[in-house]
């Protein structure tokens, strides 16, 4: 469940249409947003640059038009990503878990070293979605899912492990009162995931820097 998130071959254009009202809590209207959580906004115009900075980065690569139909339903994906992110971030806050810069390059570094260079590391992220100005930002959240692991006794590496830390995570998604514009989907607190993509955990495509907090 948690080692990386699976692209789907269907296309994002009637996602990256302007958006219509989100209602959240029943009765306050949030025009322009794709999602509320915890009772600030993701912009669909924040989304749809994200995307945008997804797409440009796949252009310029030799494998371009594979990379965009293995990611053509990104919106929503890139999405889970955005709302995942500050999940995780409020439960590494909860759990006492930090992450420094340091942490962040000691990682990328080995990381690098393990996908031969920096330029073929930036290309396996990009098989996932991931823009080169994201990779420190998916670098943190892996060092935030060790720590919170960590900080639970749970061992990412076993099964059991990974649904402790799934279920803690769900606790925390919970108590955000998450809302989600139901153009991109409904967002399962219980798996801790937007509906109709799958895996909201970008995972070390290398095997390297496993690193913990």
């Amino acid at each position: 469940m948690f080692r990386r998130r699976t692209a789907l071959p269907v296309s994002a254009a009637a996602a990256l249409l302007a958006a219509p009202l989100l209602t959240a809590c029943g009765t306050e209207a949030h025009p322009g947003a794709a999602a509320v959580v915890d009772g600030q906004r993701i912009s669909v115009s924040q989304l749809q640059s994200r995307v945008r900075d997804v797409r440009a980065a796949q252009e310029k690569s030799p494998q371009a038009a594979q990379l965009v139909e293995n990611t053509g339903k990104l919106s929503p994906a890139t999405l889970n990503g955005m709302i995942f992110d500050r999940v995780l971030e409020r439960g590494a806050k909860d759990a006492g878990v930090t992450v420094s810069r340091r942490d962040v390059q000691q990682w990328r570094t080995a990381a690098e070293r393990s996908a031969g260079g920096a330029d073929r590391l930036k290309e396996m992220w990009l098989q996932q979605a991931i823009a080169p100005g994201e990779v420190d930002a998916v670098v943190r959240n892996q060092l935030l899912l060790d720590g919170v692991a960590k900080s639970i006794g749970a061992d990412r590496g076993q099964p059991q492990g990974q649904q402790r830390l799934a279920e803690s995570l769900a606790k925390t998604s919970r108590k955000m009162h998450i809302d989600v514009n139901p153009r991109y989907g409904k967002w399962d607190d219980s798996q801790v995931v937007l509906g109709g993509t799958k895996e909201p955990w970008i995972k070390d495509v290398t095997g390297a820097g496993q690193q913990q907090t």
